[in-house]
């Protein structure tokens, strides 16, 4: 963790750096089935001894081409996590992930906060100009909540034997729906 942590606000989440405290419920929803087929992988199946060495780890050595963040509520209940990485300098690229683990949160506009409020910070803060991400081919509500953070759909990619959709927004993109988004409002 950094001596600056960073703080962000969305209208009904705020990301922060990840700390070792997540480690308990990042571990739950891991080794959960349902939430590991969302992510096309399989549950983790180690024991929370040597997770947390890993996690530990992580946190004490963070890479220059990843960021991680924890998804809380208002009142700093952590409801999942998302992260940019394979950060790419030369091309001006990462890709995005997201994870509404506590199901509680789901469909209500939580993800597409963290989203938003995590692509913000991409643009306003790092040179990178692109941000884009893979989705399963089935997952229609993730898709859908993606498309209203501004992604659009480039093309299907097939990986381990499942098929996604790659979508993309840019930087240029985001500004110019700001623009529009502003120009809807009436002048109160």
């Amino acid at each position: 963790m950094s001596a600056h942590p960073i703080l962000l606000r969305g209208e009904k989440v705020n990301l922060r750096e990840k700390r070792l405290s997540d480690a308990p419920r990042d571990f739950a929803w891991r080794t959960d089935p349902e939430l590991a087929r969302l992510d096309a992988a399989s549950p983790l199946r180690m024991s929370y001894a040597d997770y947390l060495r890993i996690y530990e780890d992580e946190l004490r050595f963070p890479t220059p081409w990843s960021r991680r963040f924890a998804i809380e509520t208002p009142d700093q209940l952590q409801i999942g996590n998302c992260m940019y990485y394979d950060v790419d300098y030369v091309a001006r690229r990462t890709e995005l992930g997201i994870l509404i683990g506590d199901r509680d949160y789901w469909g209500r506009g939580y993800g597409t906060d963290a989203v938003t409020t995590l692509l913000d910070h991409i643009f306003d803060t790092t040179q990178l100009t692109r941000v884009y991400l893979h989705t399963l081919e089935w997952n229609v509500r993730a898709q859908r909540s993606f498309a209203k953070c501004g992604f659009v759909q480039l093309r299907r990619v097939r990986r381990s034997g499942k098929d996604f959709i790659l979508m993309e927004v840019g930087k240029d993109q985001r500004l110019l729906a700001a623009r529009a988004k502003a120009a809807e409002v009436p002048n109160g």
